[in-house]
């Protein structure tokens, strides 16, 4: 009787110390928005509208403004980086990417929020000599065009023809704020897709290019850190 109840005794103190040894488990609550970026992909598909709504208002003061200068397609880019976001907030997480789905999806949206911060600089680089530009033009009134030039004294100077504006003020103020906004905007979208890239590589790939394992000696249990 007592050597029955000494071995249940040592069953149950083993099970519990294989307990004690086994890891944590993680909170799937707490880490939920590092994992599968919520926040991070709502901010992509609100500053992406905005960016290309900005960029529709602006194309229709002038429809000879180039592409360079509506930067429509930076939005819609991060309209679909978003869209990616929501689908792997959607997909149930597994750890060390047991289905192909999630690793593929995450990937994809690291590659994606990667090509979406040289996208943003490139906006922002366009926009901030299209800014300085604008804000030093010199314009003048030629039927339903305006022609603006940054040195009206300069005879060589290059000219810039806007076509369909019958009034300059909408060149030199309404257009310059659009830049203006368009910078802002990007400088935002280039820190949110910087973010979602960190994010990805920290939580997920981290552990894959820099995990060590910890073992114990007595256990011979080994864990991944």
């Amino acid at each position: 009787m007592g050597q029955g109840q000494k071995g249940s005794s040592d069953k149950e103190g083993k099970k519990k110390k294989k307990r004690d040894e086994s890891p944590a488990p993680e909170d799937g609550h707490k880490c939920r928005v590092c994992r599968f970026p919520l926040l991070v992909a709502l901010l992509q598909l609100l500053l992406g509208v905005a960016v290309t709504v900005v960029a529709f208002l602006m194309l229709a003061i002038s429809p000879s403004l180039m592409a360079r200068e509506t930067p429509h397609w930076a939005g819609f880019i991060l309209c679909l980086v978003s869209i990616l976001g929501f689908i792997l907030y959607c997909i149930t997480y597994l750890p060390d990417e047991k289905t192909s789905m999630q690793f593929i999806g995450k990937l994809l949206y690291f590659v994606l929020c990667t090509i979406g911060l040289v996208i943003s600089v490139l906006v922002i680089a366009f926009a901030g000599h299209h800014y300085s530009q604008t804000s030093s033009f010199s314009c003048e009134q030629m039927g339903e065009d305006c022609v603006c030039k940054l040195d009206q004294n300069d005879p060589i100077a290059r000219t810039f023809t806007y076509e369909g504006v019958t009034d300059c003020e909408v060149i030199t103020g309404t257009l310059t704020l659009y830049f203006l906004l368009q910078i802002i905007l990007n400088v935002l979208q280039a820190l949110v897709c910087g973010v979602g890239a960190f994010i990805m590589w920290k939580h997920r790939y981290q552990v894959f290019f820099a995990g060590l394992q910890i073992g114990s000696p007595s256990s011979q249990q080994w864990q991944k850190v």
